[in-house]
């Protein structure tokens, strides 16, 4: 017994110990790609439609800039007023384009490779609600939530980027709105942060801003810390102006732009899914014409965004088991053209994390992985198919997530993991158990990933540990962080010239400056 006690001392006391960066069982850039639902025949059909829709229906509503760049290196602007562009265009656009993309952090140890099958999560979403779990309601969200959020995010291991989750709901001017989003984001963690604008002269004001924060413009284009979310087309196949002027403003200032289709199946693309994922790439692949022919090599991540409806009633349901097989093709298709690639997975339809939240995000957030997405976007804190946000559920969502990593990870086979040797020492001992074994120990750590919140007493020490219930301990685990973790990356210095240049709305007090 006492040799027992000491292994479980000693297993303790390794579980508690710091792990070297090397040795953790999961990191940002798992390489993915081992599901495939479709096969290379379903990829080659899905291909050949692709073509065919940008060749023959082409897109509505492009801009002047738009239709002068694109025709200039070969689209054609039809007698309908669509812009179609035959298939030599998007070859040429898929060569130009950007296969080894980093998305920069404000600090380098945050920097993520976006390519090959690297699987990365992030958040998103731009809900108008905060879930309130003590409450048990909503309300409005505000330009300190998404700070909150944002810090929140700076402490998940396994939430490696943080992408704009809420509207800033307390402020009315377009411009301050758009200003203050990226503030927010920016100021609350070290991680690269995605935003939005609703007007191109907004983001030329954000830009200067960026420039302030990074030391210069030219440190900003060496290391571009915030990318641009675009919804660039309005499904099915028709371009946004506006939306159109922001991504011409993102490509010419350096900043990196994530070219997004979100149509929603059976009402703006097609309810049959191959024809769902054929639209969404169709339509993410103009945008990647129009990016290179304004600068060939511009960085940008293709984020085929394909949501599901539920054909009942006619609402989203981002929490369908469709929803993730989706996603999954689209990432397989992002593989087939091997460019950086982007969806949505992880949100849920239910109001407040509990059983049917955690199902769904699980349910939607595996086959992506699992099919090498690089980027799943949403994947954490959306509730109520994307109107509300949950802030403490971030922290119990960061559990799922690095289970979600370990599984995509797989099983390494070589000579050392089939343990032989091991097998031979411990029945052939007599000790009949691996419990304090030298190998066991050694990979504790390296082979399996714990949660921080999940519960995995046995029904006595739960019940001596006062029967603790996991939302609980992430809502006191939330406050812990917002009341003492205030980032500094932005200096008190750097902060103060962007107060005296911008109209900020959190008071220096409210980010933690005196």
């Amino acid at each position: 017994m006492a040799r027992r006690s000491g292994g479980r001392q000693a297993r303790h006391a390794l579980r508690n110990a710091p792990l070297a960066v090397d040795k953790k069982p999961v990191s940002a850039g798992m390489l993915g790609g081992q599901y495939r639902p479709l096969s290379e025949s379903d990829i080659a059909a899905i291909e050949e439609n692709i073509y065919r829709i940008l060749a023959e229906i082409g897109f509505n509503n492009a801009t002047p800039h738009c239709i002068e760049t694109c025709t200039a290196i070969g689209a054609v602007l039809g007698d309908d007023g669509r812009l179609r562009m035959p298939r030599q265009v998007v070859e040429k656009a898929l060569a130009q384009a950007e296969h080894n993309l980093v998305l920069h952090g404000q600090d380098p140890v945050h920097d993520q490779k976006i390519n090959d099958t690297r699987v990365h999560f992030a958040t998103g979403g731009a809900a108008v609600m905060i879930a309130d779990t003590v409450n048990n309601c909503y309300r409005e969200s505000t330009a300190q939530d998404l700070y909150d959020l944002s810090r929140i995010v700076d402490t998940c291991e396994h939430i490696h980027i943080f992408q704009r989750m809420c509207v800033l709901r307390d402020i009315e001017d377009n411009y301050e709105m758009d200003l203050n989003t990226t503030y927010c984001s920016v100021a609350g963690t070290s991680k690269h942060v995605g935003a939005s604008w609703t007007d191109h002269k907004h983001l030329e004001k954000t830009l200067e801003m960026l420039h302030i924060i990074a030391g210069g413009e030219d440190k900003w284009r060496a290391r571009p810390f915030v990318s641009q979310s675009n919804c660039f087309v309005v499904p099915p196949m028709k371009f946004a102006e506006e939306a159109l002027e922001c991504l011409r403003v993102a490509v010419e200032g350096g900043m990196p732009v994530l070219l997004l289709s979100a149509g929603q199946a059976g009402a703006t693309t097609p309810a049959c899914l191959a024809g769902a994922v054929s639209q969404a790439w169709a339509e993410i692949l103009g945008g990647l014409v129009y990016v290179n022919a304004i600068k060939p090599g511009a960085p940008a991540i293709l984020g085929a965004w394909p949501f599901i409806s539920d054909l009942r009633t006619g609402s989203m349901s981002g929490g369908s088991p469709e929803q993730g097989l989706l996603s999954a093709a689209c990432a397989q298709m992002g593989v087939h053209f091997d460019l950086p690639f982007g969806t949505a997975c992880g949100m849920t339809d239910t109001k407040m994390p509990d059983f049917q939240g955690g199902a769904e995000r699980a349910q939607t957030l595996l086959a992506p992985a699992l099919a090498g997405a690089n980027i799943i976007y949403e994947c954490g804190g959306m509730y109520a198919s994307l109107l509300g946000a949950c802030p403490e559920s971030l922290l119990i969502d960061n559990d799922v997530l690095g289970g979600t990593l370990r599984i995509t990870r797989g099983i390494e086979v070589d000579e050392i993991t089939l343990s032989f040797e091991n097998m031979k020492e411990v029945c052939l001992s007599g000790e009949g158990h691996y419990l304090g074994s030298d190998r066991t120990l050694a990979v504790m750590q390296s082979e399996y990933i714990y949660p921080d919140f999940s519960d995995r007493n046995s029904p006595n020490v739960w019940e001596e540990k006062g029967k603790p219930r996991l939302l609980d301990k992430a809502v006191a685990k939330k406050n812990e962080i917002l009341a003492s973790h205030f980032p500094k990356h932005i200096s008190d210095e750097t902060d103060a010239e962007i107060r005296r240049k911008f109209p900020i709305h959190l008071s220096p007090q409210s980010v933690g400056r005196s």
